[in-house]
């Protein structure tokens, strides 16, 4: 599993791909519950590069602002996301970062429009956000 701190550098990087506005932002909708759980699951052949892209982003965030990436302000972990994603990187990455990176916000993206039922989209907050409605 992550530990702690790879957690808490998800936590950020989930909530700087969906920030809250007038929904919840990732963490917040379940989305952290929904990945842990995937990692445990069906993306458990991607934990060891999770593990490695996660600490890959707190050298380059030490690196570019002098803080962790959980330490970071939206702008600047925004800033540094689109940087990552562009390939304009500072330090050395054990793995394909912008690759990665676009592995990861398609994860997220399931997640947090997927069915309540998987773990995120808390009280179907995202399909509210988009209109949708379930009948019965």
């Amino acid at each position: 599993m992550l530990e702690p701190r790879q957690v808490l550098t998800l936590q950020a990087l989930v909530d700087t791909i969906i920030p809250e506005d007038d929904y919840p932002g990732g963490w917040e909708s379940g989305l952290g519950d929904y990945l842990l759980g995937q990692l445990q699951s069906d993306l458990r052949d991607s934990l060891a590069t999770y593990r490695d892209w996660l600490d890959a982003l707190e050298i380059e965030a030490d690196k570019v602002f002098q803080h962790p990436f959980a330490g970071l302000d939206l702008a600047s972990r925004t800033a540094l996301l689109e940087a990552i994603e562009q390939g304009d990187i500072k330090s050395d990455w054990p793995v394909d970062q912008a690759g990665f990176f676009a592995q990861i916000v398609e994860h997220c993206t399931e997640g947090y429009y997927a069915d309540p039922g998987n773990g995120a989209n808390r009280d179907g907050a995202a399909w509210a956000m988009v209109g949708f409605e379930v009948t019965a």
